[in-house]
């Protein structure tokens, strides 16, 4: 009989806590940052490693270390860069677009880290839905979700020359792409049998949705 040992539900629980502190300073001092012109481009500068700041997080709290998972991590980040690829080079998938010196060293005109975004707004997503019993319903939803986040996303990229759309224009078939190439990912995540829960997902993001919705509202003004 397993006895459960009180000192480490309090450990988990004291880890959570200051998790959480840091997500929230880490988006709130990013927030500022960002929405102060004199700023703007030191905490654009460190834009890659926020995003490596959360990948940290998610791992450092993901329970379901089986081989499945670096399966499920290196298919999110290699199909989600490789249609970033094909969109760069042919206009397909997403529409017209080029990449900015923003997010930091590119790999065929792309960025490493947007894979790194790739598995982490699949992950996230798709932890939400873990619930739901059938596969290809719950990866529709996470799909849905994605193309969602990336609907919050766009407005603050293009401002802060993340990316940029021919004739400025955010085109409808990137949210088809990106509907698309989500529900990829997110059948696989569904498919890959590691352990689904993670207690500092939904609050991750939460962050990552008010950072984005707050920054559209500060950016615009």
């Amino acid at each position: 009989m397993q006895i459960d040992n009180p000192s480490s539900g309090k450990l988990q629980i004291s880890r959570l806590s200051i998790a959480k502190i840091i997500i929230v300073a880490l988006h709130l001092v990013g927030i500022i940052g960002l929405s102060l012109p004199e700023y703007q481009d030191l905490f654009l500068k460190l834009t890659p490693a926020q995003l490596l700041s959360s990948l940290i997080l998610i791992l450092i709290f993901h329970k379901g270390w089986t081989d499945a998972f670096p399966i499920f991590a290196a298919a999110a980040f290699w199909i989600g860069f490789g249609s970033e690829i094909i969109g760069i080079h042919t206009g397909y998938l997403y529409g017209d677009y080029v990449y900015g010196p923003t997010l930091g060293p590119k790999l065929w005109d792309v960025p490493i880290i947007i894979g790194v975004n790739w598995f982490i707004l699949s992950y996230l997503t798709g932890t939400l839905f873990r619930n739901v019993t059938n596969d290809y319903h719950a990866a529709f939803l996470g799909a849905i979700a994605m193309t969602s986040l990336d609907y919050i996303i766009e407005p603050v990229a293009v401002t802060l020359n993340f990316w940029a759309w021919k004739f400025d224009v955010i085109p409808v078939e990137n949210y088809v792409g990106w509907l698309g190439v989500s529900f990829l990912i997110q059948l696989i995540y569904r498919k890959a049998n590691f352990e689904k829960s993670n207690p500092i997902a939904a609050f991750l993001l939460m962050a990552l949705i008010l950072f984005f919705a707050i920054l559209n509202f500060t950016l615009a003004v």
